[in-house]
């Protein structure tokens, strides 16, 4: 038998199985659950203090950004999204108009809003593009006469000059897709004593209060705070901590939410690794028997509500016309239980919303008679209600608002209904978003309902 090679001693087959094995286990283990809470905790920290030296409210950027306020300092969520700033995408989204914060901005002189990255960037694309679009789009609509606030800034340090450019060339695109949803500039503006203007500041910046107080002379300061300290290479080097922490959980959190993390903090950050899922499965377990006890809904539109499952009881006892869109899928003809309640079943997420497209035709039929019984009182409602209130109940009040009452809000009838355009529904979404911030319908969900209303005629 031949005498191994050099090459074979020190980097044999079973040393590189191994080693890579090695590396597998030590990236896991970094990124444990309880590294990941006590990063989100370390980021929360930073974002407390920012909050107490600049005097301003905390607005979460969702999904994630919840995750690093402590919940007793939250004052509202938002939805800016990436994608909406990524390179040779950006947008103004007419989907996530973000107008419930104009009224928390004018009167706390500016707002903070908080979220985080994946390990290696900065911040975020949705703080230094899609709020700086966001900020100078609404200005230009709010202020016209004021030249000065039409300005795009972003920051320098992570937006070319090239690509401040690009965007420029299209802020005259995504003012008027705003002005096309034909919204009541006037009241809006009327929340506002300035044009907005966007700040930001990372782990990495001196904190001063300056910073907005310089700024609000003229302007609303809307500041990006980007929460997670910026790790370049592994997170192996970082002794636990994980930048971005709270992003990705479907991956790890194991049903924990953001505001069951903040609720029992105390009790999660000293638990050993290997108790925690128990402990998890407990507290969400109990978060879920507190939220069926909830029972409130929201109007949406002309006698639209939408809401949770929790109101199914008392919608029903008050005579009004109940649409549930429930997770367990069920056939359609036992969908209908009585001449004001139908229970659709249509399953759970994506699937969810792609089988929306093949239900709502049964959903605006029954809606319609409903509408058109003659009735003692002079209005009916109709109730939409799903497992959160916030996607599939929002694209099914989407179309029923199409379907059922045309844009003054007077009743649509077979003769009368019709052609729904994308600027029709934009506009009916609009009003939608503005009447219930959270909602949060997605790209399937909204799909599904464009596809129903633009082809009902074919």
């Amino acid at each position: 038998m031949p005498a191994p090679t050099l090459s074979e001693v020190i980097f044999s087959d079973q040393a590189n199985h191994n080693f890579s094995k090695i590396l597998g286990d030590l990236k896991r283990s970094n990124l444990s659950i309880t590294n990941r809470l006590k990063s989100i905790q370390q980021d929360a920290s930073f974002v407390g203090d920012v909050a107490a030296t600049l005097n301003l409210p905390l607005v979460a950027n969702e999904r994630c950004g919840s995750w690093y306020i402590d919940s007793r300092l939250k004052a509202a969520s938002a939805y800016f999204k990436s994608t909406d700033g990524h390179a040779g995408q950006w947008k103004f989204s007419t989907r996530r108009l973000n107008l419930q914060l104009l009224e928390l901005i004018g009167r706390r002189d500016g707002c903070i809003i908080v979220d985080s990255t994946r390990r290696g960037k900065r911040m975020p694309d949705a703080l230094s593009k899609t709020v700086p679009v966001w900020c100078c789009v609404l200005n230009r609509a709010l202020f016209p006469d004021d030249a000065a606030s039409h300005r795009l800034f972003v920051p320098p340090n992570a937006v070319s000059d090239s690509e401040k450019s690009q965007i420029e060339a299209r802020l005259p695109e995504f003012l008027e897709s705003l002005r096309a949803l034909d919204l009541n500039l006037t009241s809006l503006r009327e929340h506002l004593k300035k044009p907005l203007r966007p700040l930001w500041v990372t782990r990495e910046d001196d904190l001063s209060p300056d910073l907005a107080e310089t700024v609000a002379k003229s302007f609303h300061p809307v500041v990006c705070c980007t929460s997670s300290r910026q790790v370049v290479g592994t997170e192996l080097s970082e002794s636990g901590y994980i930048q971005g922490a709270g992003d990705d959980t479907e991956n790890w959190a194991l049903g924990l939410t953001a505001l069951i993390f903040w609720k029992h903090a105390y009790k999660l950050l000293s638990t050993p690794e290997p108790d925690l899922p128990g402990l998890i499965e407990s507290l969400v377990a109990e978060s879920e028997v507190e939220r069926a006890t909830a029972s409130d809904v929201e109007q949406v539109a002309h006698c639209i509500f939408v809401g949770l499952y929790s109101a199914l009881e008392a919608s029903l006892a008050s005579g009004c016309c109940v649409v549930s869109l429930t997770p367990k899928s069920t056939d359609q003809s036992a969908w209908t239980r009585s001449t004001s309640y139908l229970e659709v079943g249509l399953g759970k997420g994506k699937i969810a919303s792609r089988l929306l497209r093949d239900a709502l035709p049964h959903i605006c039929e029954f809606v319609s008679r409903f509408l058109e019984r003659p009735r003692g009182s002079p209005e009916a409602k109709v109730v939409v209600l799903c497992d959160t209130g916030r996607d599939l109940s929002v694209g099914v009040a989407l179309a029923l608002s199409c379907w059922c009452f045309d844009a003054s809000g007077g009743r649509a009838h077979q003769t009368s209904r019709g052609p729904f355009t994308k600027t029709a529904i934009r506009i009916k979404l609009g009003h939608i978003m503005t009447a219930r911030p959270d909602a949060n319908p997605s790209r399937a969900t909204l799909q599904s309902v464009n596809s129903f209303l633009m082809d009902w005629r074919n």
